[in-house]
């Protein structure tokens, strides 16, 4: 079997504080090429994320103005059908005060769910052994690692 070569030397002459040499420099080009990459593919992400965020928020002002003059219109809806105008935005504010707890309710309900990343933990406990014992295959192989 041909021996391989690092830098021109064949590796069978190369001395182990060499070899380490070349490895690290291999690792630091290998993790700064995956953080260059991951550079690129955010600042493309980052501009779509902008545009839509602007268009989200353009949307919810809108929404804001429509829920404000709706609500007026609301009250004096209930003003015509006879009762006080007072009376009519109390009963807006209450109707309000009723969607926002059951809004915080549902939300402290979902986050009650929320719990650490277990697959990213166990990954990243595979990512240690295996650095700690490169000739080892990852004890996880089920986990697929995607972006989402």
């Amino acid at each position: 079997m041909p021996s391989t070569t690092v830098g021109g030397t064949p590796v069978e002459e190369q001395s182990v504080g060499q070899l380490f040499a070349t490895v690290s420099r291999d690792m630091s080009v290998l993790i700064h090429n995956e953080i260059e990459l991951a550079k690129t593919e955010l600042a493309v992400d980052a501009k779509r994320a902008g545009l839509g965020a602007g268009f989200l928020g353009g949307a919810g002002f809108l929404a804001l103005l429509a829920t404000l003059f709706l609500s007026v219109a609301l009250a004096y809806g209930i003003f015509g059908l006879g009762l006080p105008l007072g009376v009519g935005f109390l009963i807006v504010g209450v109707l309000y005060l009723l969607i926002a707890g059951g809004l915080a309710f549902g939300g402290v309900k979902s986050m009650k769910k929320v719990g650490p990343p277990q697959r990213t933990i166990q990954t990243v406990r595979d990512d240690i052994a295996w650095v700690k014992n490169p000739t080892a295959a990852p004890a996880t192989t089920d986990v697929v690692r995607t972006r989402h």
